[in-house]
């Protein structure tokens, strides 16, 4: 039995658990709201389903057990990488309206069912192996070939959720900016979230897609013995770390607060609009008027 901190799955359940005492610290030093908490909730099932897929794959214990543990790895891990894309939904459920958020929403939650299925179907074919006995970390298992396509469909449609939020977020934030006064510090706000979200759906597709290509070349259980499997491991890893980029971006939309008064994203209060600018005073000539779903700004006189 290999000794669990030689393995690749204790540093990333020790990766998880450190990101999760970075994001309850970040929650101590900011308003907390649902944005906070998604990175904990993400960094959490990461350590859990890492240190499961050991217990259920490295380990000698009974086939049950073992069986059981594949279960929680796979649930928690549908958490973590699912989970990562309700940032963008928890700020868009806020901001769309009529029509743009039914449309949303009901592609969202289309596209999460289908993750959930693909995962649940995942998880059967894993527990199969084991109980049936014919599970090898080194060795190719008899559904591998039907879990390696399973995770082509589950890492794409991830990709696929996130393109869908980030595009409506990406839009919205555009509006607004295009709006907004261009010697205002609102302006420097809204282009401060457009470039943070186009890296965060930049990357999250990339990780998406990466590993629907590499996961197609797997061979194995759950061992990385190929180029495609270290390659793989090393993307995942990425996205373990991923919850930092969402703290950065929560904890850097504090720096405006100071000097414009801004509430960002990060401390919205879920009862009203996601950004709120007090005290703002601009020289600028008629604005046109803001799109009913892009009611971004409410000011106040001084």
């Amino acid at each position: 039995m290999a000794t669990y901190f030689e393995l690749s799955w204790s540093i990333l359940s020790s990766i998880g658990l450190f990101v999760t005492l970075v994001a309850v610290w970040a929650l101590f030093i900011s308003r907390p709201s649902p944005l906070t908490y998604i990175p904990i909730i993400v960094s959490i099932s990461c350590a859990i389903a890492n240190g499961a897929c050991y217990f259920a794959f490295y380990t000698d214990n009974a086939a049950p057990n073992r069986a059981a543990a594949s279960v929680f790895a796979d649930i928690f891990w549908l958490i973590q990488e699912a989970g990562l894309s309700f940032y963008s939904y928890q700020i868009l459920i806020h901001t769309l309206r009529n029509a743009a958020r039914t449309v949303f929403l009901v592609v969202f939650w289309f596209f999460m069912f289908a993750i959930a299925s693909i995962r649940v179907a995942i998880l059967v074919f894993r527990v199969l192996e084991i109980i049936t006995g014919d599970s090898s970390v080194n060795s190719s298992g008899p559904y591998q070939h039907e879990i390696g396509h399973l995770h082509v469909g589950y890492f794409t449609t991830i990709a696929l959720v996130e393109t869908w939020s980030s595009g409506f977020l990406i839009r919205l934030l555009h509006n607004a900016y295009r709006v907004s006064p261009k010697l205002s510090s609102t302006r420097l706000v809204f282009r401060y979230l457009l470039r943070t979200t186009e890296i965060r759906v930049a990357s999250l597709c990339f990780i998406g897609i990466t590993r629907a290509v590499t996961y197609s070349w797997q061979v194995t259980s759950q061992s990385a013995t190929t180029p495609a499997g270290q390659i793989d491991r090393f993307v995942y890893t990425m996205e373990c770390l991923f919850p930092l980029v969402m703290l950065m971006d929560i904890l850097a939309s504090k720096k405006f607060n100071p000097s414009t008064q801004v509430e960002g994203f990060s401390t919205f209060d879920p009862g009203c609009s996601p950004v709120r600018y007090q005290n703002i005073h601009t020289h600028t000539e008629p604005l046109p008027a803001v799109p009913r779903h892009t009611a971004w700004v409410s000011s106040g006189s001084a």
